[in-house]
């Protein structure tokens, strides 16, 4: 029978607070104990009943099943997936948690509401231990394994499975896709994620202040980017091919070059290993270098730095030219490089590997590099410029910052869905952490549910998040990969967690796409994109979990 809404109203602040629904919204904690004080009541014997699931938008099909499971008991419980643990594509959930408890929370029906950080109910249920968990009517013959663990721990107190009607069915999925997302539900979303993950101002700028005591070391292809602005003048008279007149030349650090100026610009103490020659445009490099402080440690020998030219006209690039001196490297050369690898990251703040596609960074470098930095305590970054040969053989990286073009060439892989495919790139290279770009739509993150490789959880199913694109009106798409490398290494070297590394390295993206060439990205400028942006504002977020 159910209890008397009275015998409740006590557990709930009294006045105006008490009035307010999202006191219903508590920690798995506070709930349990509440749960408890119920049980312990005397003279009573309430039957606890528990749903569980994503409920990114509450339509009807839902209000049904939390109707019927009101009915099976005394005290209704409702937990959600946690934004992290939902993996059903990249963008989703498209209602962030806070905003989903807060409208589970709001209906009537509901007692109380708790976010769950874990993709299944194992662990919510075996805390709260309901009499009945209740399940949809698609789930009375389901073989899904993630039920069947549900179901078990439910089982193995004595509770109960029961199954709704299943009367109307809808698909938060179709729904969701005959939609498009309004302006203001994205800004609501952004504002709850900065929240969450402490992604704000004064954040940033502890990061920024303490750059000037980092040492940071970029071993792999230092690059010359050469544009070559031109006038299209006609098609040609000799063959249908267009005609162009040059205008200007200029020739721009690139790769692990550009990695290695954005730190020493930034006041990092940079050292660069990298394979450069005796050519005028290794000596330019060099110079521009070294102009900015860079340490330059060489790695092997080359006739010359490694040149990508590329044809613009009208801002817009036409076709691109790569000449590329690529040396083998002998195995006493691996070894030397891997050595002075070593000595240089010894005491470090962090070691980035920049994988170009010139081969410099190849598989016997890497294995020797990684035998000589076992369980280091220098958080190692893995990232790739156009031709990503090597990235996944970077292993047991803190992070890897790619796009999605990349991971999908260095994996060979173009068809699987991309959690699952980041899933598998983790699982084979030990990283923790992934960085995926996705272009205008911003990024996704990627982390383990467990730091210690050596716990369960390990090779559990991802956690991720998206963050839009903080870029409007780009100009030039130049270095944006590497700045967002850059930035996001700097904060993944001071012990910040992977969303605010995430966001720093796109907000340094987004400036660097309004600059010319491999115009580097100040922390001034960086400071005036960061104070613009609204959802970086004190108080934006509500929605606080008890």
């Amino acid at each position: 029978m159910r209890m008397p809404p009275d015998d409740f109203s006590r557990w709930g602040p009294s006045g105006a607070e008490g009035r307010d629904y999202r006191r219903k919204i508590v920690g798995a904690r506070r709930l349990a104990d509440i749960i408890a004080d119920l049980r312990n009541r005397p003279g009573t014997s309430p039957t606890i009943v528990q749903c569980h699931g994503c409920f990114d938008i509450v339509h009807p099909g839902h209000i049904r099943y939390l109707q019927f499971a009101r009915t099976q008991g005394d005290v209704l419980i409702v937990s959600i997936t946690g934004d992290a643990s939902i993996d059903k594509e990249p963008l989703r959930p498209q209602i962030p948690q806070e905003l989903r408890a807060e409208n589970l929370a709001a209906l009537e029906l509901v007692d109380w509401v708790v976010i769950d950080p874990h993709p299944t109910a194992e662990s919510i249920l075996a805390q709260i231990r309901p009499d009945a968990y209740v399940k949809g009517r698609e789930y009375a013959t389901s073989d899904d394994p993630r039920f069947l663990r549900e179901r078990a721990v439910v089982e193995s107190y004595g509770g109960r499975v029961i199954f709704s009607s299943g009367e109307v069915v809808f698909s938060s999925t179709r729904l969701l896709g005959a939609m498009s997302a309004s302006d203001e539900l994205t800004d609501r979303r952004l504002d709850c994620v900065c929240e969450r993950h402490e992604i704000n101002r004064p954040a940033f700028h502890r990061f920024l202040a303490n750059l000037r005591d980092m040492k940071i070391v970029v071993v792999g292809d230092a690059v010359v980017d050469r544009y070559v602005f031109c006038d299209a003048r006609s098609v040609s008279s000799e063959a249908p091919m267009m005609s162009l007149k040059t205008l200007a030349e200029r020739d721009d650090p690139g790769g692990a070059a550009l990695l290695a100026m954005q730190l020493a610009e930034l006041g990092v103490e940079t050292t660069l290993l990298t394979a450069l020659g005796a050519g005028d445009e290794s000596r330019r490099l060099i110079e521009r270098l070294e102009s900015t402080g860079v340490e330059i440690r060489p790695i092997a020998g080359r006739s010359d730095v490694p040149l990508r030219t590329r044809y613009v006209v009208d801002e817009r690039k036409l076709f691109k030219v790569e000449r590329a001196d690529v040396p083998v490297l002998d195995t006493a050369t691996e070894r030397r490089a891997a050595e002075s690898a070593a000595d240089a990251a010894n005491g470090a703040d962090a070691l980035i590997l920049f994988d170009a596609g010139t081969s410099l960074l190849g598989h016997g470098l890497l294995s020797r590099l990684h035998d000589r930095l076992p369980g280091s305590a220098v958080p190692l970054i893995g990232g790739c410029g156009e031709a990503p040969a090597n990235l996944l053989s970077i292993r047991s990286a803190s992070l890897l910052v790619c796009s999605e073009r990349k991971l999908r060439l260095a994996a060979n892989d173009f068809d699987t869905g991309l959690s699952a495919l980041a899933y598998r790139a983790m699982n084979r290279n030990g990283a923790n952490r992934m960085i995926v770009t996705l272009g205008k739509r911003g990024l996704v993150t990627f982390q383990r549910p467990s730091n210690d490789p050596h716990a369960p959880g390990w090779r559990g199913r991802l956690l991720s998040e998206h963050l839009p694109s903080q870029t409007d009106g780009v100009s030039d798409h130049f270095g944006c990969g590497e700045s967002l490398l850059t930035f996001a290494a700097c904060v993944t070297a001071a012990r910040g967690n992977l969303m605010q590394a995430a966001y720093l390295g796109s907000a340094a993206s987004a400036v660097q796409a309004q600059l010319s060439g491999a115009s580097v990205v100040t922390g001034e400028a960086l400071c005036r994109h960061l104070g613009a942006r609204r959802e970086l504002l004190p108080g934006r977020a509500r929605g606080r979990v008890a």
